[in-house]
């Protein structure tokens, strides 16, 4: 007899199968990033890299969103020399325009209309209504508040400021002419940075009294929805997209402090779908959400980084999706 049944459930209640943990996995395990495994080998280094970015990736729609950005929706550098309300002003609209187009278009398409049903989700459970957990007492509305008042301000007071210095000389800019490669190659660094100062940032987000008044609000989401990335504590946004401070010390052009940010900023609302990507036909033909953040938010204790550079790997905390990985996390977590 089962310890359910010990406790007064009904042999009816216990015979029952047990709810499927997840909807959708995709392929286990879970594969980190051939940057760092030794020996090199050049030919998966390559694979990796290419496949990262064609033939459509979330990179390369942030990267032409950046562009766009840049050439037609952002003040002249010149009018950034000085602190100003109308340029700044600019430059909040747009991001809040790009957010509500990538987070509110992706969960029209996935929880409004249901174009794809659940085909692809992780966990098919919904999305909070009615609970005094989240603000507003919905998981949407908090997320949407966060991410909008708090997110996109911070992102556009780290851009202006970024903006001020290049203007005013202050930091140093990297322009096409004088180093077209060093030009190209930033841009294909960022991810990697992102991997290495997420995971850092993060496991710092998850020391007790820090988690306590700040992470916890992220965290209220244990299932995520597109609204969910970029919603934060002023102070966790604060700490996130201080990413960009890299750029008083490394060289970069003004489209790439402006892809820098959308990065962090637009990729958080599409790794939190909810679902591994976009399914046409059966087939996915854009990945998107990533089971492995999606096992943080379920567990906590895992994947606190990325997969670029595989930090967890490195220090103990790696859960690659399978039963075996599940099973060595349960073990760790009965330590801590």
């Amino acid at each position: 007899m089962t310890e359910a049944v010990n406790k007064g459930a009904s042999p009816a209640a216990s015979s029952r199968p047990k709810r499927k943990q997840w909807n959708y996995r995709p392929e286990l395990p879970l594969s980190v990033s051939p940057l760092f495994t030794l020996p090199w080998r050049p030919m998966e280094i390559i694979k990796w890299i290419v496949g990262a970015w064609f033939p459509i990736s979330e990179r390369l729609i942030v990267l032409a969103l950046s562009l766009i950005s840049w050439f037609f929706l952002h003040p002249s550098l010149e009018r950034c020399k000085n602190f100003e309300f109308d340029w700044i002003a600019q430059i909040f609209l747009r991001n809040l325009g790009l957010l509500f187009l990538v987070a509110g278009g992706l969960h029209l398409y996935y929880y409004v209309f249901r174009l794809q049903g659940d085909e692809g989700r992780h966990d098919t459970r919904p999305l909070v209504k009615n609970s005094r957990q989240f603000t507003f007492n919905n998981q949407i509305h908090d997320n949407m508040f966060w991410s909008c008042a708090s997110g996109v301000t911070v992102w556009t007071a780290y851009e202006s400021l970024m903006m001020w210095a290049i203007a005013n000389g202050y930091a140093s800019t990297l322009n096409w002419s004088e180093n077209p490669i060093w030009f190209v190659m930033l841009f294909l660094l960022l991810p990697a940075w992102e991997s290495f100062y997420f995971y850092l940032v993060h496991r710092f987000l998850h020391w007790p009294p820090l988690y306590k008044i700040a992470h916890a609000l992220h965290h209220r989401n244990n299932n995520v929805g597109p609204w969910s990335g970029l919603s934060m504590h002023p102070i966790e946004h604060i700490l996130y997209l201080g990413t960009v401070l890299i750029h008083w010390v490394v060289a970069a052009h003004p489209l790439h402090i402006i892809f820098h940010l959308q990065y962090f900023t637009l990729t958080a609302a599409t790794t939190h779908t909810g679902y591994s990507g976009i399914f046409i036909n059966g087939k996915k033909r854009l990945a998107l959400g990533t089971f492995h953040h999606q096992l943080h938010h379920r567990f906590y204790e895992c994947n606190y980084g990325g997969l670029e550079v595989p930090f967890d790997q490195w220090f103990g905390s790696f859960h690659n999706g399978t039963e075996e990985s599940h099973r060595q996390f349960l073990d760790r977590r009965k330590s801590f």
